[in-house]
């Protein structure tokens, strides 16, 4: 028989303390709880360790405040908030050879279907494929899925109905966005001759067997 996960239940409110050492006893929790943990932690998360008085904001800000000087930071990604390394150490990071190996290592053209997709969804396949000139593979699409940076979408009403592809939190987390708002802007990305607005679609017709992209 599988044992029972075991409960652990902590005084949230700590109303035996002052104020002020209420403060500093929820603002040592939240700092532990995101320093502990591998992706980003939400508020739900955080709101299971402090009380209902407790302004997780302020906090958050106050443990900003605190690395300034550090060479890691305290950034919204995901909805939540994670520690990470400051920009400017990634090359000496990756030079010492110390650092983990990234959960996903992408492919140029992996990582720019993906951010095509992130503008442009809910987006077909055959839609991207449009939008690069060239067919874009099922297995870069299969690629994606596995690495949980794509979901399927609502099917597409054109012909045939095909899936359409969504990015998943997943996506948020590895480039580092707190939402979608946060992707550049596409303005920059057109100038730069990577990404066009308009999405030419309307004179293209679906292959056959676009609705078995799963």
């Amino acid at each position: 028989m599988a044992k029972r996960a075991r409960q652990i239940v902590i005084d949230k409110e700590l109303l035996q303390l002052t104020q002020e050492e209420r403060h500093r006893q929820w603002a040592a929790r939240v700092e532990a709880v995101i320093f502990a943990s591998s992706e980003p932690v939400t508020r739900k998360a955080l709101e299971r360790v402090v009380g209902e008085e407790c302004d997780i904001e302020a906090i958050i800000e106050e443990i900003r405040e605190s690395l300034g000087g550090r060479p890691y930071e305290l950034v919204a990604v995901a909805g939540g908030w994670q520690h990470r390394t400051r920009p400017e150490f990634a090359d000496v990071i990756h030079a010492s050879g110390a650092a983990n190996a990234p959960p996903a290592d992408l492919t140029d053209h992996q990582a720019l279907v993906l951010m095509t997709i992130g503008y442009f969804q809910p987006v077909t396949r055959a839609e991207i494929s449009k939008i690069f000139g060239r067919e874009v593979s099922r297995d870069t699409i299969a690629t994606l899925r596995q690495l949980g940076f794509l979901a399927s979408g609502p099917r597409s009403p054109t012909p045939g109905a095909p899936y359409t592809y969504i990015t998943t939190p997943a996506f948020l987390t590895a480039f580092g966005f707190d939402t979608l708002r946060d992707l550049p802007d596409t303005e920059m990305l057109e100038d730069a001759g990577l990404l066009s607005r308009t999405l030419p679609v309307d004179d293209f017709v679906e292959p056959e067997l676009e609705d078995d992209d799963d």
